[in-house]
């Protein structure tokens, strides 16, 4: 199992050497088997960072593939966004075709990180429904978003289409109003039906539109390719959701860096209306 061979959500300080060790931890070779049921999913443990001012927001942070929610969280826990809440889940353990049925930490099944790839719908559902469940017994008065790195970046961006449409792909309605979604270093899962989804409705059509994007991606990602995170932009674009913000940062790999979480506190203040400075 080669470390660069899968989107491991790592912030930049978690040194190359570990990469390897770390998935191992998160990716529990008992943790079931491909006979394991759809129906019955255990979630990981979830952490949560309290807002340190008035909670004006909420965002659902996804790590990526063979990560936990313990890493963001401590790197989340250090930005200067004193009003937003923070909640990071952990995926469940399941099979993963990419690491050749290697039971591993995501929130879906994937073979290839790609808008080409086939799609894990059934897994894809689960995990926007527990995010929804996450964000549903939030005050009222709080704007709710939903972020993540690699195929949590995938994760959020299925999200937003559910949000869009206003249902499920099995039809259910979906709960949560979104103000903010940001996607780093990820794709665009189910592409082939969205632009049917957003125009099914004026509703579905308004709500993409108005709904704010921010995607970032290196063009230095050798686990996802530059080129898919650009066409993700241009397909959701093309699918009606204008609000969106599309940054490229120069020899990025498939990390995060300061520069880039910058980026998100700016966006995100701006788009929520947030005062960072206010108590």
């Amino acid at each position: 199992l080669r470390s660069a061979s899968f989107p491991s959500a790592l912030p930049r300080s978690t040194a190359p050497s570990m990469v390897l060790f770390h998935v191992h931890n998160a990716c529990a070779s008992n943790a079931g088997s491909r006979a394991a049921t759809r129906r019955h999913v255990d979630y990981g443990r979830t952490y949560v960072v309290r807002p340190k001012g008035r909670h004006r927001a909420t965002i659902v942070w996804l790590h990526g593939l063979g990560d936990s929610g313990a890493s963001w969280y401590q790197l989340l826990e250090s930005l200067p966004l004193p009003n937003i809440k923070w909640i990071c889940p952990t995926a469940p353990t399941r099979p993963v075709a990419l690491l050749g049925g290697f039971p591993c930490t995501a929130w879906f099944d994937v073979a290839d990180p790609s808008q080409d790839g086939p799609d894990d719908a059934d897994g894809l559902e689960a995990s926007a429904a527990h995010i929804a469940n996450l964000l549903s017994s939030e005050p009222a008065d709080v704007k709710l978003g939903i972020g993540g790195f690699s195929m949590g970046a995938a994760t959020a961006l299925h999200s937003a289409s559910c949000f869009a449409h206003g249902r499920y792909g099995n039809g259910g309605r979906y709960p949560i109003n979104l103000s903010a979604v940001v996607g780093l270093s990820g794709w665009l899962p189910c592409s082939r039906s969205l632009k049917a989804k957003v125009e099914s409705s004026q509703e579905a059509a308004r709500r993409a539109a108005s709904l704010p994007l921010l995607l970032c991606h290196g063009t230095g990602d050798g686990v996802v390719p530059y080129k898919q995170g650009e066409r993700s932009a241009e397909t959701l674009r093309m699918s009606g959701f204008r609000n969106l913000t599309f940054k490229a940062y120069n020899g990025l790999e498939h990390y995060t860096i300061p520069e880039e979480m910058d980026a998100v506190c700016k966006w995100l203040t701006a788009r929520l209306r947030l005062d960072g400075s206010r108590a």
